[in-house]
Parts: structure tokens; C-alpha cells; sequence
């Protein structure tokens, strides 16, 4: 009977501090962390390790079970894993234990409203999107692109070398090289 520690930020720049501390307080010997989405299980190769691994009597620990799914579907596909391998499910900033009626009655509920916001936010996101295209102001094609292409390839036709042409205009010599893909090197 172990507990296994699982933290997850959605991206690079958030720390796991606080997750991992909390994880360990808990009596987690083993924690594995990723920085990726939570919107979906797929390429989070930490989970499907320690849901690959994680055996009868085994517990898997969160600190929220926003941190394990935010949704329901996937999240219920997580529990029914654990309860197939005879493990359970807690949480340790909410009251879920899998291995309780009540837990898993709250699980459930937390699950819903983990989705709910991440339909919410999506929502947010498209009103805003249509707002700045009525606006004008979205392109809707990412940010500008910040090589001069042209000036990229005039220097190449001109007989400079990659080196010479990203010195001259500041960019990498990778970013040389994509500005003159597809043209004789």
C-alpha cells in the first residue's frame, strides 16, 4: 500500500512548489510532475506512468483533481483505471477518497465544475476573439512575423552566407535557414 504523488501546472512557467510540498506532507514517497494542458490525457507521459504502474491497495494523490482532469470524461476514465488495479483516488486540499461513497460522490461533483470552467473560459476566450475581429484588431494568424524574409533572401542572392546575413539582421542562423527554405542554398 503506497501513496503515489501526481502535480500538474498547465504551463512552463508555473512552479510545482506548492504542489510537491503538499504531496509530500501527505506521505508521498513517489511524485511524478508535468507541466502540460489538463484538458485532455493524451502526451501526459508522467500520468500514464503512474497509472501504468499504480497497483491494488495503492493510492494516487493529488493535492485538487483539477490537477489529475479538467474533464468529467477523462476524469471518470481515470477512476474507473485506479478501481480496475484495485487503487483508489484522493485529494488533499479536497475531501476525495475514492475508496468512500462520499468521496466519490464529490469527486463526481468537483469533476462537473472543473469542466464547467473549462467550457467557461473557452467561451471567454471566443467572445473576446469576436469582439477584436469587429474591432479590427485580430488576424487571427498568430503574432507578426519577426524575420524579413526578403531582406533574408536578397542578402543570400547578394552571396552572403547564413552566418553573415543573421549577424547582419540579429536573428538566429536557424531562423536564416527557415526564411530560405525552399531556395538554392
Amino acid at each position: 500500500m503506497s501513496l503515489y504523488g501526481y502535480a500538474r501546472v498547465s504551463t512552463i512557467d508555473q512552479d510545482l512548489t506548492i504542489q510537491r510540498e503538499a504531496l509530500k506532507a501527505a506521505g508521498c514517497a513517489v511524485i511524478r510532475e508535468e507541466k502540460a494542458s489538463g484538458t485532455t490525457t493524451r502526451g501526459r507521459a508522467e500520468l500514464a506512468t503512474l497509472l501504468d504502474f499504480i497497483g491494488k491497495g495503492d493510492t494516487l494523490v493529488v493535492t485538487r483533481i483539477d490537477r489529475l482532469a479538467r474533464s468529467i470524461g477523462d476524469l471518470q476514465d481515470i477512476v474507473r483505471m485506479l478501481k480496475e488495479k484495485g487503487a483508489t483516488l484522493k485529494a488533499t486540499e479536497q475531501p476525495i477518497d475514492t475508496s468512500t461513497a462520499a468521496g466519490k460522490a464529490f469527486l463526481d461533483m468537483l469533476g462537473v465544475f472543473a469542466e464547467f470552467e473549462t467550457n467557461l473560459r473557452r467561451e471567454r476566450q471566443l467572445e473576446g476573439i469576436a469582439k477584436a475581429k469587429e474591432a479590427g484588431v485580430y488576424a487571427g494568424k498568430g503574432r507578426k512575423p519577426s524575420v524579413p524574409v526578403e531582406k533574408v533572401r536578397e542578402m543570400r542572392a547578394a552571396g552572403q552566407g547564413p552566418s553573415a546575413i543573421a549577424k547582419t539582421l540579429g536573428i538566429s542562423r536557424m531562423s536564416v535557414h527557415r526564411a530560405l527554405q525552399g531556395v538554392q542554398a
